[in-house]
């Protein structure tokens, strides 16, 4: 959903969403029609399997659009250069890195790439985001460390700082909690909310988090089967449509707690 009198930063209509192959083509969903604007943060729902790391694909360019539109600041999607769209998408994956020396700010300088020359020379600027982005996510005392001695709580910070740096005003992220224990879910959350108003960058993430998502999130994202459904957490719990999320079967939701439990 857009607020009215904003800027409408992403346009999704029509899309089908799946996989491509030589012999056939997996549809995983379709008819995903929304549009949101800038300072939005934004948590995608739904059970496992039922695509919600297929739609970050596919808006990441990762896998190609079956069919509808995807449109950036309207820009469609195919018509940007990798160049462009490096300055206009950036991604956080839940995957471990792989093993290096790098420093905390030596990794989240490598989010200044799309605007570094072939030789990779950062200037005072890059510097300077890159300074802002440590600030925003309060590691300062993080920069001296090496990557592979940090937490899964604490490079998951490092990793959106260097998304942040990058600079873009759409940032994707794949289960940013997935490897937290329940007071650095908690932190992430209110990390990335406060980014989204502070910075109005817009903010998706997939994640199975759906009370944490209730509380924190300004509109919901819900896949559930057959159907794709947008909202405010309110709107969404007044029309019924979490009941819907997962089998009623093992849990239902709650409309006075605002919260999943267990049959």
């Amino acid at each position: 959903m857009k607020p009215k009198n904003t800027h409408s930063i992403l346009k999704i209509s029509n899309l089908k969403i799946g996989y491509l192959s030589k012999k056939k083509t997996t549809v995983v969903a379709e008819n995903i029609t929304l549009e949101t604007s800038e300072g939005n943060f934004i948590a995608l729902l739904g059970k496992n399997g039922i695509g919600k790391s297929t739609l970050l694909k596919t808006l990441s360019k990762v896998l190609p659009i079956i069919k509808g539109s995807i449109l950036y600041n309207d820009k469609d999607i195919n018509r940007f250069s990798e160049n462009e769209f490096a300055k206009t998408v950036s991604i956080v994956l839940t995957e471990k890195l792989p093993e290096s020396n790098l420093s905390v700010f030596e990794l989240i300088a490598l989010g200044r790439q799309p605007y570094t020359n072939w030789i990779g020379t950062i200037t005072e600027k890059d510097k300077q985001q890159v300074t802002k982005a440590i600030t925003l996510c309060k590691i300062e005392k993080l920069t001296s460390k090496k990557c592979h001695q940090l937490s899964d709580g604490q490079l998951q910070k490092v990793l959106i700082a260097r998304a942040l740096a990058q600079d873009t005003p759409i940032i994707l992220l794949d289960e940013p909690t997935a490897h937290l224990d329940i007071h650095h879910k908690v932190s992430m959350f209110a990390l990335l909310k406060k980014l989204a108003k502070e910075t109005q960058k817009t903010i998706i993430i997939s994640t199975h988090e759906v009370n944490m998502a209730l509380q924190m999130a300004n509109t919901l994202w819900l896949f559930t089967e057959g159907d794709f459904t947008t909202g405010t957490p309110k709107n969404l719990i007044e029309n019924k449509k979490l009941h819907t999320l997962f089998p009623s079967e093992l849990v239902k939701f709650d409309t006075k707690s605002r919260q999943f439990i267990v049959n």
